[in-house]
């Protein structure tokens, strides 16, 4: 769905739904781009939804996307109904929650990192890079389709 008039100018916020960690970025639709934010914490409890609701506040999103892990046949994975959960409960913010298809987003990000390592731009390897990459991956691959 394109963006309405309202929102066309405000980011999106990208989540990389994992039962750890939750890679999240946040994007913009005037240069179809995205920037890795880090990831939010998962416990026993769930999301850390005040981390959650601050980046909310801070970005003012007009739509959070959500990746949808799946096989590569397309077929859900184990992860898939949880992803889905954790974007029903995104409604509670009164944002628009897409879902978007995360197929190979991870190898997609992994490849990015390891760009970056060998040109010098990353030193190290922090839990959760991966994940906020691939939540840009994500990010900008729903934004492209909506040019």
């Amino acid at each position: 769905m394109p963006a309405t008039p309202d929102n066309r100018f405000r980011p999106i916020l990208a989540f990389d739904f994992g039962l750890r960690r939750i890679g999240v970025a946040v994007g913009q639709r005037i240069t179809s781009s995205a920037t890795p934010m880090g990831v939010v914490a998962v416990d026993q409890s769930g999301p850390d939804w005040s981390k959650i609701e601050a980046l909310i506040n801070e970005w003012q999103p007009g739509n959070l996307l959500v990746g949808l892990p799946s096989h590569a046949d397309g077929s859900e994975s184990e992860t898939s109904q949880l992803a889905q959960q954790f974007a029903a409960e995104l409604g509670r913010f009164g944002i628009e929650v897409i879902m978007v298809d995360e197929r190979f987003s991870s190898v997609e990000a992994e490849s990015i990192f390891k760009s970056q390592r060998q040109a010098g731009l990353r030193k190290r390897v922090k839990k959760g890079d991966i994940d906020s990459i691939a939540a840009k991956v994500i990010a900008e691959r729903w934004l492209a389709t909506q040019a």
